[in-house]
């Protein structure tokens, strides 16, 4: 008498095969990736300097799961950016301010939660991000030794050296058919991106502790694949 044990696993075999394609038929989840590209417009919000907001770009993939039982999906996103930002300074011999122009290179990941709103046409985007930035550098090498307005004894290039790590929140809105979509983020710092420049001991005519929470609008198209 042959042992029934063979014929068992294949039995179970069977059973488990056919029941996980009728479960991925049923629910069908996909997953999708794709690339993006666009503008930001990026700003520190701070009372130690006086900052105006400037143009940027940026760009990255998307790794998503489209699951249609759930009222959400969820994607992978790394990103990176070139930002950019204007700082009040003044020359000390003829006491003229102008912005002076400084970049800010950054990556990013992000893990988002796309609730949908319209099934998959538009969804509301919010999620955590971690990133990582370089220094905030002068554009222009001419501006050094300009003074950052309010301060006599601190200059342009003396805040370069920012906090590198920071955590942010993400909140937007995404639009779109099929492989084309619109985004629209806004994406804040929860961490301190000026908390390096305490440890330097910078001196001025009125000390005080830096503080910054970095704030960043991004537009991008996405095709997906």
């Amino acid at each position: 008498m042959k042992k029934p044990i063979p014929y068992l696993l294949v039995a179970i075999c069977i059973v488990f095969v056919t029941n996980s394609y009728a479960q991925h038929r049923r629910y069908a989840i996909k997953n999708g990736v794709g690339i993006f590209g666009g503008i930001t417009q990026f700003n520190i919000n701070t009372d130690n300097f006086d900052t105006k907001a400037s143009t940027g770009y940026i760009g990255g993939l998307t790794a998503t799961v489209d699951i249609p039982h759930k009222w959400y999906n969820v994607s992978y996103n790394i990103q990176l950016s070139e930002n950019n930002i204007d700082i009040n300074a003044e020359d000390s011999s003829t006491s003229n301010k102008e912005y002076v122009d400084y970049k800010m290179l950054t990556a990013q990941v992000a893990l988002l939660f796309h609730i949908k709103l319209i099934s998959n046409i538009v969804t509301f985007d919010v999620g955590p991000m971690l990133q990582y930035n370089g220094e905030l550098e002068l554009k222009d090498d001419s501006k050094e030794g300009l003074f950052i307005s309010g301060y006599d004894n601190l200059f342009t290039e003396d805040i370069s050296d920012i906090s590198k790590f920071n955590a942010n929140g993400v909140v937007g809105i995404t639009t779109g058919y099929g492989n084309f979509k619109l985004r629209a983020q806004y994406i804040y710092g929860f961490t301190n991106i000026l908390e390096k420049l305490n440890d330097k001991e910078l001196s001025s005519s009125t000390p005080q502790k830096f503080k910054g929470n970095q704030s960043l609008l991004a537009f991008t198209a996405i095709i997906t694949f």
